[in-house]
């Protein structure tokens, strides 16, 4: 079992990885400074977890499968599970989590997860893919949850950083209810001005922002006019923006599914979010980050 981290390198960007849940640990630019948290444990000290088997929480930390209940920690278990190295060049890294006896215990279904990072020039690509390698329908859902630093190491104060999104986002949005990590079921006012959101310490003292109808497929972060981090999430169409308050990061997290709402207490496959994957069949979620130049 690995417990070494894995390195890849481009021209422009370096990127570390922790075999311990597929964990993009580290990502910083050809001078050495750093794009990604601090991790400094007075906040948080994760740094990037993959959200599988179910994104967010589950009332009471179980859910029910066909009339059967199971224990499930929030995001799911494989932010928690060693992967194996499928392949690693200079600048690439394939890492597997496949189902076993404890996984079963919690997550009846043959699943195999393949994370896999490529650096090409500016841009890291990262793409999971899901498949069932069982014999019966599987219910999942998956997303990512990276903390990029908050500010970023180019100028500028936390409080000139910007998200600016592909398109206007004037939707209403999600906010967790009075149930711990549960959503709650009266939408809230976009605290976004057009296509462009000025985040604040005091947005978060509620827990996370949640889109659930959202129209963009890509956003930007960071100071205008300095260098910025633009972000690509095409098959995942729900994004969670999260901190605690006052910490030096912002995690972007790109979902396909979501918690429980608050109250909820139907089978995982009436969960807003839950996707079915078919025997023999895969389904990839791809999130792109690249260092622009102004």
């Amino acid at each position: 079992m690995p417990d070494a981290r894995f390195s890849i390198t481009s021209s422009r960007l370096s990127a570390t990885i922790d075999p311990l849940g597929a964990e993009l640990w580290s990502l910083t630019d050809a001078q050495g400074r750093e794009l990604m948290t601090d991790a400094d444990p007075r906040w948080w000290t994760g740094h990037a977890p993959l959200l599988f088997p179910f994104v967010g929480r589950s009332r009471g930390d179980i859910y029910r499968l066909d009339g059967r209940d199971y224990p499930m920690p929030q995001h799911g278990f494989a932010r928690r599970r060693p992967f194996l190295p499928v392949q690693q060049t200079s600048d690439s890294l394939t890492l597997r989590l496949e189902a076993d006896d404890e996984s079963r215990a919690a997550y009846p279904f043959d699943f195999r997860l393949d994370m896999d990072f490529t650096l090409n020039d500016a841009t890291l690509a990262m793409t999971a893919t899901v498949t069932n390698r069982g014999e019966t329908p599987m219910p999942f859902s998956f997303g990512y949850h990276p903390a990029f630093a908050w500010p970023l190491p180019y100028g500028g104060a936390a409080a000139d950083h910007r998200i600016i999104f592909e398109q206007p986002e004037p939707a209403p949005i999600r906010k967790v209810g009075e149930e711990p990590g549960l959503i709650a079921t009266e939408p809230a006012p976009s605290p976004v001005e057009g296509d462009m959101l000025a985040p604040t310490h005091a947005m978060f003292e509620g827990d996370a922002l949640i889109w659930d109808s959202l129209n963009s497929r890509s956003l930007t972060w960071g100071v205008p006019g300095q260098p910025h981090l633009k972000i690509n999430f095409p098959d995942t169409p729900w994004l969670g923006l999260w901190q605690k308050p006052g910490a030096h990061y912002l995690c972007v997290e790109p979902w396909a599914g979501m918690a429980d709402l608050v109250g909820f207490t139907g089978d995982v496959w009436a969960k807003q979010g839950i996707m079915t994957l078919l025997p023999g069949d895969a389904r990839s979620f791809r999130m792109d980050v690249t260092l622009v130049s102004p």
